[in-house]
C-alpha cells in the first residue's frame, strides 16, 4: 500500500488513529487545565478561563475584591545584623534586674529545671525576637504573654543582652553517647528538609535562630509539634513550619532527645 493511500481520508485506520490522538489530547487538556485546578481546595476560581490561566501559569488580572488576609498575626521583627549581638555593660546590668522576674521558670543562672528553655548564653537576637513576638501576640503563651506585653523595646534589648552575656552551663539532662540522628546532620533532602544543624548549630548559625544544645527535650519536642500543627507561627516565611510538618514523629523525638543530651558549648560573640 502506498503512502498516499495510508494517509488518505478514506483509510479507516488513518481516520481512527487521528481521532484517538485528538481525543487523548483533548482529555489531557481538559484534565490538566480544568479538572485539576478545580480539584485544589485552596484555589478560588472565577470560571473555566480562570482555571486554564491558573494551570498555564498566566497571572490573572488583579481583582477589585478585598485581598486575602492571614488568619493569624505575623512577626514584625526583621532579622538583620543590627539586632542585639554584643554585650553592652549598661544593658547587661539593666537586664539582670529585669531577669529576676524570669528566674522562677528560666532559673537564676538562666538554666531551667522546669522544662522551660535555657537562656544562659543564648544568642541575643533570638531572645529579642521571641520577646517581641510574645509582646505583639504573634507567639502566645499563658506565662510569657502577660510578662512580655508590658516590656519596652529597651527592656527586651536589655534582657537579650543579659542572657547572651551569661556563660552557657550544662542543662539538667543526661549525656548520651549516641551519634547525632540523620535529621540533625543530613536532614531529609527528598522531603526538602534541611539539616537542623545548618541553622541551629553552634558553628553554623542562622541569625535569629537559637542554639539548641542542652535545651529540655520536652520543650524542643513541644515546639516542633506546635510548628507542625500550625499552633505556633512566628517563624519567618514559615521556615520552621515547612520543616516540622514534614518530619515524622520519630524524627521529632530523636532531634529533641539528642539536643537535650548535648553539652552547651560556651561560645560568645562579645
Amino acid at each position: 500500500m502506498s503512502d498516499e493511500r495510508l494517509l488518505s481520508p478514506r483509510n479507516p485506520w488513518f481516520i481512527g488513529s487521528v481521532g484517538i490522538t485528538a481525543g487523548l489530547l483533548a482529555a489531557t487538556a481538559l484534565g490538566g487545565f480544568v479538572l485539576l485546578p478545580y480539584a485544589q481546595p485552596d484555589l478560588k476560581l472565577a470560571g473555566i478561563w480562570d482555571a486554564i490561566c491558573s494551570a498555564a501559569g498566566v497571572p490573572k488580572a488583579p481583582s477589585a475584591a478585598e485581598p486575602v488576609r492571614p488568619d493569624g498575626k505575623l512577626t514584625q521583627v526583621v532579622v538583620t545584623s543590627a539586632l542585639p549581638s554584643a554585650a553592652d555593660p549598661d544593658a547587661v546590668g539593666r537586664g539582670a534586674t529585669l531577669a529576676q522576674q524570669c528566674a522562677i521558670c528560666h532559673g537564676p543562672t538562666g538554666v531551667s529545671r522546669a522544662d522551660s528553655p535555657n537562656l544562659a548564653g543564648q544568642y541575643a537576637a533570638a531572645v529579642y525576637k521571641q520577646l517581641a513576638d510574645f509582646k505583639a501576640g504573634v507567639r502566645v503563651n499563658a506565662t510569657m504573654t502577660p510578662f512580655a506585653v508590658d516590656l519596652s523595646d529597651r527592656d527586651m534589648a536589655d534582657l537579650a543582652a543579659y542572657y547572651a552575656y551569661l556563660p552557657r552551663l550544662p542543662g539538667f539532662h543526661p549525656a548520651s553517647d549516641k551519634p547525632p540522628p540523620r535529621i540533625v546532620i543530613n536532614g531529609a533532602p527528598l522531603r526538602n528538609i534541611a539539616p537542623c544543624g545548618s541553622c541551629h548549630g553552634v558553628l553554623d548559625n542562622k541569625t535569629g535562630s537559637p542554639w539548641l544544645e542542652g535545651q529540655p527535650a520536652a520543650y524542643v519536642k513541644a515546639q516542633l509539634q506546635a510548628f507542625a500543627s500550625g499552633a505556633r507561627r512566628n517563624d519567618i516565611s514559615q521556615q520552621m513550619r515547612n520543616v516540622a510538618r514534614r518530619m515524622t514523629p520519630e524524627e521529632i523525638d530523636q532531634a529533641a532527645e539528642w539536643y537535650a543530651s548535648q553539652p552547651s558549648t560556651n561560645v560568645h560573640t562579645r
